[in-house]
Order: C-alpha cells, then sequence, then structure tokens
C-alpha cells in the first residue's frame, strides 16, 4: 500500500509499505480523507520523544475510513461502517484514564505518533482503541472531509467545556485559523451573546463571520484593546480563548478579560516560551486561567453528535484536498497559513 511516511526529521518519503496484518481484536480501514495537522507539521520538522530515531511512522491523526477486515474478536463493527475515532489511547489503569481523560494519560498510545495515522491508503486499528472506546461510527450523511476533521473540533469543545462557556458569555477568540474558527462556530452554537474574533489576516476573518462571529477585528490595523473595551462597554470580555502560538498573545490576555473573566490557553508554545502572567489581575479580579489539550473520549462522539444533529457548517474550513503523493505540498500550504485546513483525499481529487 501507498503511505506517507515519516523517516526522520525533514524527511517524509512517499513509498510502498506492507499492508497490516488483522489480529482477532483489530481492524482494516481503508482511509477516505485524512486531515494535515499543526502536530503532523511540528513532528515533520523537529520530530516527537514518542517516535525513537530511526523510527519510521505514518502521520496523521485526523482521519475517516471504511472498515474492510475485522478481526473475530471485535463487537459492534463490521466491514462496511465508515469510522472515525479519537487518536489518543489510554492506557486505562492510570488516575486519569479513571476519571475519563484519556488524553492526558502518561502511557498512550496514538495514532500517527505511536500507531501508524492516516496518511496512507490502509490504516490498522489494534485491538486497544476498541477495547478503551476510542472507535466511532461516522453518520452517513457527513462528508469525508467533515469527518476527517472531527478531531480538533472536539478539542475546542473540550477546551470550552473547561471554562464552561454558556449563553450569558461574550468571547474573545484570538486567532482565525481553523482551531479559532471552530472556537467560532461552537461558542455559537453554545449561544453565547456576543463572540468577538481576532486576527492578522482578513481572509481568515471573513471566514470566522461565516462561522457565525459577531464582530471581527483586525489586529494589523486596530488596537485590540481597544476595539475589545469598546465593544463590551470598558469592562472586557467573560471569555478569552488563545489560538495563536505567541507568548506576547497569552501574556496579553488578562488585559482583555474582565472580572471574573475566564482564559483558557489553547495554543501550545515551544519548551522555552514562559510568557509573563499578571497575577495581580488574576487575583484582584478573580480571573480564571486554565490550559487544555486534546480532548477525551467522550469529546469526540458529543462532537459527532453536535456535528451530525447541528446546522453547523463545517465546509468553509476545509480549504484544500490533495492526493496523497501531493503531501509535501500539502504541509507547506499548511504551514504557510494559506488558506485553512489541508485535506488528503484517497479517490478523485476535485
Amino acid at each position: 500500500m501507498r503511505a506517507a511516511v515519516f523517516r526522520e526529521p525533514g524527511l517524509i518519503e512517499v513509498a510502498d509499505i506492507p499492508l497490516p496484518e488483522v489480529g482477532p481484536g483489530d481492524a482494516l480501514v481503508r482511509v477516505r480523507a485524512a486531515s494535515v495537522c499543526g502536530t503532523d507539521l511540528r513532528i515533520s520538522k523537529h520530530g516527537h520523544f514518542r517516535i525513537p530515531a530511526g523510527t519510521s511512522r505514518v502521520l496523521g491523526h485526523e482521519w475517516t475510513g471504511d472498515i474492510v477486515e475485522v478481526g473475530r474478536d471485535v463487537q459492534g463493527f463490521a466491514v462496511g461502517d465508515r469510522v472515525s475515532a479519537a487518536p489518543n489511547v489510554g492506557c486505562g489503569r492510570c488516575a486519569m484514564c479513571a476519571r475519563g481523560l484519556n488524553q492526558l494519560c502518561p502511557d498512550y498510545e496514538a495514532f500517527g505518533i505511536t500507531m501508524n495515522g492516516g496518511f496512507a491508503e490502509y490504516l490498522l486499528i489494534p485491538a486497544i482503541a476498541f477495547e478503551r472506546g476510542n472507535v466511532f461510527p461516522v453518520p452517513a450523511h457527513l462528508s469525508d472531509e467533515i469527518a476527517a476533521v472531527i478531531e480538533p473540533l472536539s478539542c475546542c469543545l473540550h477546551g470550552q467545556r473547561a471554562i464552561g462557556l454558556s449563553a450569558a458569555d461574550s468571547v474573545l477568540i484570538i486567532g482565525a485559523g481553523p482551531i479559532g474558527c471552530f472556537h467560532t462556530a461552537l461558542a455559537k452554537r453554545a449561544g453565547a451573546r456576543q463572540v468577538i474574533v481576532a486576527n492578522t489576516r482578513q481572509p481568515r476573518l471573513d471566514i470566522a463571520g461565516l462561522m457565525g462571529a459577531d464582530h471581527l477585528i483586525n489586529v494589523s490595523e486596530l488596537d485590540l484593546r481597544e476595539e475589545v473595551m469598546r465593544l463590551t462597554d470598558g469592562q472586557g470580555v467573560d471569555v478569552v480563548i488563545t489560538c495563536v502560538s505567541k507568548p506576547e498573545v497569552i501574556a496579553s490576555a488578562t488585559d482583555l478579560a474582565g472580572r471574573l473573566g475566564r482564559i483558557n490557553v489553547f495554543s501550545g508554545l515551544g519548551d522555552g516560551a514562559r510568557p509573563p502572567i499578571d497575577v495581580n489581575s488574576l487575583h484582584y479580579r478573580e480571573q480564571i486561567l486554565t490550559g487544555t489539550t486534546g480532548s477525551s473520549v467522550t469529546d469526540y462522539g458529543d462532537v459527532i453528535d453536535i456535528v451530525a444533529t447541528s446546522d453547523i457548517d463545517l465546509s468553509p474550513i476545509v480549504s484544500h484536498r490533495w492526493a496523497l503523493d501531493d503531501i509535501h505540498a500539502a504541509m507547506e500550504t499548511s504551514r504557510s497559513g494559506a488558506g485553512m485546513k489541508s485535506v488528503i483525499v484517497f479517490g478523485e481529487v476535485a
């Protein structure tokens, strides 16, 4: 089968690799679509501590496909089922797994990191993924491209749950890339009374507008704090979600949130980045600072239900479709910030 294989930092090779062997508790999936994520870009450039030097790995943890072979011990799934999976598979034994927080398991397995992912014609779902409840059926009316971006949407749902986003809130989302637009769509679905999105690029802001943003702030032309205070009558917002990997953005969040404001640091930074935080603002205005990473199996299943049963339209976020042989162009397009999500499509690319 054909696959885009990470060999070492800076080297991804499209090559023929053996078709996975299916054990009694496993299933083989013919991949239909796989989305490029920032994590894929970081691994391709810098590697990953869970991928030892000299180890080849098929990246891609945002995928959907059809089951074409199923082991005799697999229950609840059959050949022909279209599925996707929450990528982080917990050990099932630790304190985090006991609380349903598989994404915080210190001994996790993950598609596209410790297990081969979706940038291949076929993907093996191992028995442990079925056992831990990571595998989900995909509703028939969802397109392959939308099914492939369920995973980052589930991460956004996890972040919003951590800060208890509700209809009473004014929300500022900093960053209008795919993640910022996912947050916009979910905040509007939650009924947030005011959704403000800030970004440096107008085309991305325009897409955030399509996703339901009430106010768009182009920070290359306007002062962000001045605009936020203008829009909130000088009070600041109830919720700030940072979707930009810049220390200065995270450091500014306390100035943008009002009293009892809640801040979610959704975007990570490099290991050396330690942005200054205004602790006095947290203290005297009783603000809450949170951080979230990934999503739980529960978040993942809930997002599938949300997309399947609501009028959320995620199609504006899928801007580029590529064949597997064009994986380098897909990654470079994603890295450049051009457009939104790049999706590898197996079959004819429109």
